[in-house]
């Protein structure tokens, strides 16, 4: 059974059924929130970023929030190979004394593990020769502005569920996209104004990149949030898949600057869902609603059911493998361990498709 799904909007799949999938057209990599779902790509990622996109030297804006900006961090590495590698071992190599860590305690092994991930890499990522990265997170405004304790935190984020069940333009309300991005590249399809969020665009640098990482993956509740970004605006952030879950972002604009570019995607599913928040509302996947367009040349690459029934617990590992394998933090590591090893599988079925496509295989969005 195949391992991998190929998902296509109209112009994506219209150009490679003319010339194939190649590493030439790549002109964004986007990276989706989702916690350990991500290390499923460590193979595929380290075939991406260690061989097929360097074949094709382009200039490449790789956007990520939460964990997906952690990824796209290891990409802009100047060995992404052995940065993937490091980050698998990093993150699953997670270990609490508690099955109920602290916000304080989870926020110390976060801040350890990103410092071993980035120090030493900052230029590298910052200064990539190719890839301008894109990391996003999110800046709470009224109630979450700056919430006085966990109890009002927790009552922010209780009214941020509200607003948005009634429509996603409420959560505006409540917080404040923020882009720390490459200033080499202007990237007007994603800064001139798409939604309702308030947007900020703020330089990467070598200051802001570690608490920039650490901001797009502040889990609400769970973790403290980060306070007062480096050169971005004043306040609390948090997790960047809050607004930008699973990037639903307007990426067919890119046509007016570059008709022939595409979007690589791998993703965890063919559905894009754009903030955390709507993981429930199947009206709001972006490939339904009225923002259907945006995904037009975009290719996702997905895990298939088969695939995924493979895994182990026959799912994606994700944060509630914590509480399954409690304190056998070893039994958990050696089944994350297992997870990104059949995740070889997704990097030969893609290598054997760019080598060979078979368009027979591509679904439309």
């Amino acid at each position: 059974m195949s391992a991998l799904t190929f998902h296509a909007g109209p112009r994506a799949l219209a150009r490679i059924r003319k010339y194939g999938l190649r590493a030439a057209d790549i002109a964004v990599v986007p990276a989706a929130a989702g916690g350990p779902k991500g290390l499923i790509f460590r193979a595929l990622d380290q075939f991406l970023f260690g061989s097929w996109l360097p074949s094709a030297p382009r200039e490449r804006l790789l956007i990520g929030s939460s964990i997906g900006a952690w990824r796209m961090a290891a990409a802009c590495q100047r060995d992404p190979v052995q940065a993937f590698a490091r980050l698998g071992e990093l993150y699953s190599g997670q270990r609490y004394a508690s099955t109920k860590p602290t916000q304080r305690q989870i926020d110390e092994v976060v801040q350890e593990l990103l410092r071993a991930f980035v120090r030493g890499h900052e230029d590298d990522i910052v200064n990539h020769p190719h890839y301008r990265l894109h990391l996003l997170t999110v800046r709470g405004r009224r109630a979450l502005e700056a919430p006085a304790g966990r109890r009002a935190e927790l009552r922010g984020f209780a009214l941020a569920a509200l607003r948005n069940a009634v429509s996603r333009e409420r959560l505006a309300h409540l917080m404040e996209r923020v882009v720390i991005g490459d200033a080499r590249v202007e990237a007007p399809w994603l800064r001139e104004r798409f939604d309702r969020f308030t947007t900020h665009f703020t330089p990467l640098t070598a200051a802001n990149l570690a608490p920039g990482l650490l901001a797009s993956g502040t889990l609400p509740l769970l973790m403290p949030p980060v306070r007062d970004l480096p050169g971005a605006p004043p306040g609390h952030y948090w997790d960047g898949g809050l607004i930008d879950y699973h990037l639903a972002l307007p990426y067919a604009r890119m046509e007016r600057q570059a008709p022939d570019a595409l979007v690589l995607y791998p993703h965890f599913s063919e559905h894009v869902i754009p903030g955390w928040l709507d993981k429930s509302m199947r009206w709001r996947r972006t490939a339904r609603g009225p923002n259907r367009g945006w995904l037009d040349n975009v290719l996702i690459v997905a895990p298939s059911p088969s695939f995924l029934g493979r895994l182990p617990r026959g799912k994606l590992i994700d944060r509630s493998d914590f509480q399954f394998y409690g304190l056998d933090h070893d039994a958990r590591i050696r089944a994350w361990g297992r997870a990104m090893e059949e995740g070889e599988r997704l990097r030969d079925e893609f290598a054997a498709f760019v080598q060979n496509p078979d368009v027979a295989l591509v679904r439309p969005l």
